[in-house]
């Protein structure tokens, strides 16, 4: 049984779907997985408490209180000792809730007390589904880290035909044990990725940068983590925060500080992503005071930074070393110039001036190469969806 062990909290909203739902935790169940159901009172109308207890043999929950025993359920301690919370199917109307926080169920409540990994299984019109305050609300929650099983192209309840049927149990099931099979991958490995930017400073109050995000960085971290490794992830200014247990963070504001500290870990590594975008040059000389304006021109004298990708290239000694290459024209020229003259295992690449590529956003297009040069394109996806597939790449090519 491929889930023994693993506890599964499944989520059912008010969707003509959550017909299919006994037929998903019967399988779960099957695989060895201890399932607990929440519900939404709109779920009650397609398919029954009843159903689903006898088939997960445990009571269903839908209310935080039952005033007739006098029991609570505790939305907190579910959604902190499960190994999974399994939302399937997904309305849009609880898509909504969820990402505004709107707590007016057990279900949403325990969501926003979930400490574990998210799925997510869509089921709607396909009118509803292609809406873009649909669409906005499933990248927000993609964008958590939140993981879509999409909906299949189908007949729908209203005669439609079209996108928007939930996924069948069988696919589902399918998926949770593919997920939970890829967190085994990296363990007992140690990983070092670099993220963000780093800040050059001209004076107390002034410095050189760029608009980097740390977002992509930040979720190849994760990404590994979520696969078992032990991360050290050096960010730069302005990276959001991480909670997950298994990385560890050191924050660093110059290019000098992220050469220390990626140099000073490299060593105990197995695994190296530089995907930080490091200042190719920084003042020569730094003012102590704030340069006051004049009239005349203000000349800055800059020295280049140090390669940290380049210097790791020639120290390593039997670790898997990757790289990153945003660039703005001759993509793939560069990209493989960068890959062979820093000694690099891989390069990712990606543009600064693409639609959803690059800096900022959410949502990343990436082409992999390796270290024979051959060149592995992936559509437009969201930066988390991105790093899953260079933490898989990286899986293969060292045969995990």
């Amino acid at each position: 049984m491929r889930l023994e062990g693993k506890k599964i909290l499944l989520g059912i909203t008010g969707s003509i779907a959550a017909y299919k739902t006994p037929y998903l935790v019967r399988m779960l169940v099957k695989e060895g997985a201890h399932v607990e159901v929440i519900m939404t009172d709109s779920a009650r109308d397609f398919v029954t408490p009843l159903t689903l207890s006898t088939v997960s043999t445990h009571p269903v929950h839908w209310k935080p209180f039952d005033s007739a025993s006098g029991a609570w359920d505790s939305h907190v301690e579910m959604g902190t000792s499960a190994d999974l919370f399994l939302i399937a199917p997904v309305s849009a109307n609880t898509l909504g809730k969820m990402v505004t926080g709107q707590a007016d169920n057990l279900l949403v409540t325990t969501y926003l007390a979930a400490t574990c990994p998210v799925m997510f299984a869509p089921a709607m019109d396909l009118d509803m589904f292609k809406h873009v305050a649909t669409q906005n609300n499933i990248k927000e929650l993609q964008s958590r880290g939140h993981i879509i099983i999409q909906p299949q192209e189908g007949e729908l309840a209203s005669g439609l035909v079209g996108c928007g049927r939930m996924e069948e149990p069988e696919v589902i099931t399918e998926k949770v044990v593919d997920f939970f099979l890829r967190s085994k991958k990296f363990i007992g490995k140690k990983v070092l990725i670099t993220a963000g930017p780093t800040y050059e400073n001209i004076d107390p109050v002034r410095f050189i940068g760029n608009y980097s995000s740390g977002k992509m960085g930040l979720a190849i971290a994760e990404a590994f983590a979520s696969q078992g490794a032990e991360v050290v992830l050096v960010a730069g200014p302005g990276v959001a925060e991480t909670t997950h247990p298994s990385v560890s963070r050191k924050n660093i504001v110059s290019a000098e500080e992220m050469f220390r500290e990626a140099n000073n870990s490299f060593d105990e590594v197995d695994i190296a992503v530089m995907a930080a975008a490091v200042a190719d040059f920084t003042p020569e000389n730094k003012a102590d005071q704030k340069i006051k304006k004049g009239d005349s021109d203000l000349n800055l004298m800059l020295k280049p930074t140090k390669d940290i990708l380049k210097w790791l290239g020639e120290k390593k000694k039997g670790q898997f070393l990757a790289g990153f290459a945003l660039e703005t024209e001759n993509h793939e020229a560069n990209a493989l110039s960068k890959l062979k003259n820093k000694n690099a295992d891989m390069f990712v690449l990606n543009s600064a001036t693409e639609p959803g590529e690059g800096f900022g956003g959410n949502t990343n297009r990436v082409t992999i190469f390796d270290r024979e040069g051959t060149k592995t394109p992936f559509p437009l996806k969201s930066k988390t969806e991105v790093a899953s597939d260079i933490v898989d790449f990286i899986a293969k090519k060292l045969k995990l």
